[in-house]
């Protein structure tokens, strides 16, 4: 056996948890350059932009543009972003955020705000998936559930920190051809071997005295919920609310319990979403731990004092930050999504489906988030969120907005 070999730098926050049931991720640092993928977004004349709307409060807009900032403060000055077969310069990407974030501190209308796209914007489509050329939307959440810090009986699941013998190796620091894979394992004599898996350490007691115990749960399935998204929130017997980030994965591939549910019959494909799982667990509490040891992969988490992290190692903002292939499209970038949301009753269930038109930040990834075809939207925390988050799969249309090069600086 050898170690797994891992495509990106960490699995990310986030776990799609509908029909597709994906997963992504999240890291605290700033990930290497992707290579650039030319053919993915083609550049369309002002004639065929759409008409551009938002759906949302330009605070929440604001608050994204500014995380995105953060993230390029943090690049190098000559690194260069990848809008199909277009390099842009740092120095653009910043331009093309503080004079949009400038303009929409103006409140600006519908018509104002096609008016300064169309005069200082190209943009770009990305070409989708076959036939259509549109894109699948799907989306994820920040959980909350029942926890504490100390076990009892009442919280008898424990939530693990990174083991102190999982080992991960940069293969980009041995050859430029592995650049931006690694390998995940752990040392078995003076060989690295794959961790462990889900089995393995919820049956085998593989991290006893290897992985510090950080918290601990009341429901394997909300843990194994909060590994699906990467991060969530742990509510105490005392009322606070305790932030577990990710902080590592065991290197194996994820194969989801939606998955299984689906290939063995227990659930069809067309209800398929995380409330139906819920159900199906509530109706076959039998079927728990064997479902969960299909899945070899498991997420590793630390106590945090912030949100939820995308990959760029920014807090993403609830309905303003999008999960794409990190390797074909530019990170930290303004983009513009046209596709549904959902319109819930008191009882959380969806009465109709609404037209969703935003403008988002890209910046977050995932392991089964790939392509042209591809992305997540991040919907926040709390019931509306997890109803959201659970049925999205919606196709729409996904473009990318860059300052037209002959537009002046905003600052000196």
């Amino acid at each position: 056996m050898i170690a797994t070999i891992v495509s990106r730098p960490a699995t990310r926050a986030a776990l799609v948890i509908g029909t597709l049931f994906f997963l992504s991720g999240c890291v605290p640092t700033v990930p290497e350059k992707p290579p650039v993928a030319p053919g993915v977004l083609t550049r369309i004349r002002a004639e065929e932009f759409p008409f551009f709307a938002d759906d949302m409060d330009y605070d929440g807009l604001a608050t994204a543009i500014q995380q995105s900032l953060t993230y390029y403060s943090r690049v190098p000055d000559d690194r260069r972003f990848g809008f199909g077969p277009l390099e842009v310069e740092k120095s653009r990407m910043v331009r093309s955020l503080e004079l949009f974030q400038n303009f929409i501190a103006e409140r600006p209308d519908r018509d104002q705000l096609n008016r300064f796209v169309r005069e200082h914007y190209h943009v770009y489509r990305s070409i989708g998936r076959p036939p259509d050329h549109d894109v699948l939307f799907t989306g994820y959440f920040e959980p909350l559930y029942a926890g504490s810090l100390t076990p009892s009986p009442d919280y008898p699941v424990p939530v693990y920190g990174r083991p102190k013998d999982l080992v991960t190796v940069n293969l980009g620091d041995f050859s430029p051809d592995w650049a931006g894979k690694r390998l995940v394992g752990r040392l078995a004599e003076r060989r690295l071997v794959p961790y462990f898996t889900r089995k393995e350490i919820l049956s085998g007691g593989a991290l006893r005295n290897t992985a510090p115990i950080i918290a601990w749960m009341r429901d394997p399935v909300d843990l194994y919920f909060i590994q699906v998204q990467g991060s969530g929130r742990i509510q105490t017997p005392d009322g606070r609310k305790v932030s577990i980030l990710y902080a590592a994965q065991n290197g194996h591939t994820a194969d989801l319990v939606g998955r299984h549910l689906i290939r063995e019959g227990k659930v069809p494909l067309a209800e398929m979403s995380m409330q139906r799982i819920r159900r199906y667990f509530r109706e076959h509490p039998e079927d728990i731990e064997p479902m969960l040891h299909q899945d070899p992969s498991y997420v590793f988490f630390r106590i945090g004092t912030t949100g939820p992290l995308g990959n760029l190692g920014v807090e993403v903002t609830p309905g303003r930050s999008i999960a794409t292939d990190r390797r074909i499209f530019p990170p930290g970038a303004l983009a513009y999504v046209d596709t549904r949301k959902p319109l819930v009753s008191g009882q959380r269930k969806i009465g109709q489906w609404a037209p969703l038109k935003r403008f988002v930040l890209n910046q977050d990834t995932g392991g089964a988030i790939k392509g042209p075809g591809r992305a997540d939207l991040f919907w926040g925390s709390g019931e509306y969120a997890e109803t959201a988050a659970g049925h999205l799969k919606h196709p729409g249309e996904l473009f990318f907005l860059v300052l037209k090069p002959d537009t002046a600086p905003t600052s000196p």
